[in-house]
């Protein structure tokens, strides 16, 4: 069973709005998970309700709330209502969620049963505490009671990211004849790389609800040469020295921009979640106009509100598998250059994962990048 202190994994479960619910991407936020195994347990309703009609702590913004079923029944439940803020239910069919924290086990008679118990994770997804329910009539006070003690994230200030910050990677000549090509060939909507959860496949998707941003590749080979020979040069060594990994591939070649028109923004995410992204290693963000807008920084919600913004020709680096996201831009507009690091290791992943790319044309692409034969 999960304890205080230990970390919960990363891990996709179906809610009743998702069926494919990152649990990670709740991080930034305390929140308290409860397992009642079904709505049919003694009580179960009523603790329900007493969470459905007091938001209390659970806004999303401090807290928010997961119930957990695991009775195929609730499916239809009217009971079991998602309310937004703060309140979302789970459906734990198969109990991997319930083996992952370690209420999952048997009965006497062998058959399956689910040790009814809530925890309590900080905004770093570690376990606080854990509240077993002896009374479902008393739980909601517990719960309760624990989410009084807590410091609201925001006013943790005192947390760093690891995220690695190299200034002067481009020139500033080199940064405005970047964004005066993405002008002149035009930005296109961007999407982002997303799991069919019936294929399983790697496909493209927007959703401006998470994501409002436009792009434009870098199709110019003396550009591109360019932006490449200083990446290998000024940034890959800095790499290496801080995070001990030799980045020898680079992955997309692009110029973004977000938007105070659009209110540009990505919301948090990470960036290797799919079987199509799972050989990216390290994300770079290379600044190219760091003065001329307003907002826009890229947050870590694990670490804190601390934020982070790389000057002009500057570079922030940082994990793949890191929660992050780019704040709204509020004036202006943020252009930046926006690849991917890996190695052989991981290209080989990329190989191999290519298959799972629903877009053929996005597949060819790939293999074509990494030198392997084109399907036919």
């Amino acid at each position: 069973m999960l304890t205080p202190g230990d970390p919960v994994p990363a891990f996709h479960v179906r809610s009743l709005s998702n069926p494919r619910y990152a649990f990670g991407s709740a991080a930034g936020r305390y929140i308290a998970v409860t397992f009642l195994a079904s709505s049919a347990a003694p009580g179960a309703a009523s603790f329900f309700r007493q969470m459905q009609d007091d938001i209390g702590p659970f806004d999303d913004e401090f807290a928010c709330a997961f119930i957990v079923t695991n009775d195929p029944r609730d499916q239809q439940s009217s009971l079991f209502q998602e309310r937004y803020p703060g309140l979302r239910i789970f459906l734990d069919l198969d109990r991997k969620m319930a083996e992952l924290f370690g209420c999952a086990g048997k009965g006497a008679d062998g058959s399956p049963s689910i040790s009814l118990t809530t925890w309590i994770l900080d905004p770093g997804m570690r376990v606080i505490q854990t509240i077993p329910i002896t009374d479902m009539a008393t739980h909601h006070a517990q719960i309760r009671a624990v989410m009084e003690t807590l410091t609201p994230a925001s006013e943790v200030t005192d947390g760093w990211a690891p995220v690695l910050a190299v200034p002067h990677i481009f020139e500033p000549a080199l940064c405005r004849d970047l964004m005066a090509y993405a002008d002149s060939q035009g930005l296109e909507e961007s999407g982002y790389m997303n799991t069919d959860p019936v294929t399983g496949g790697t496909v493209l998707k927007v959703d401006h609800r998470h994501k409002r941003r436009t792009d434009c590749g870098i199709e110019d080979q003396a550009l591109r040469d360019a932006v490449q020979a200083r990446i290998h040069r000024r940034l890959v060594p800095q790499v290496q020295r801080a995070f001990q990994f030799t980045a020898t591939r680079i992955e997309r070649h692009i110029i973004c921009c977000y938007d105070a028109g659009t209110g540009g923004y990505f919301r948090p995410h990470t960036d290797n979640s799919t079987l199509g992204t799972a050989h990216r290693r390290f994300a770079v963000s290379i600044g190219l106009n760091a003065e001329e807008y307003e907002g826009g920084d890229l947050r870590f919600p694990e670490f804190g509100p601390r934020t982070y913004r790389p000057t002009t020709g500057g570079a922030i680096v940082f994990s793949c598998s890191l929660l992050h996201e780019a704040l709204p831009v509020t004036k202006g507009r943020r252009f930046a250059v926006l690849p991917f690091l890996y190695d052989e290791a991981a290209a080989k992943l990329r190989l191999y994962n290519a298959r799972h790319l629903s877009d053929p044309q996005l597949r060819d692409s790939v293999l074509q990048s990494i030198g392997a034969p084109r399907e036919h």
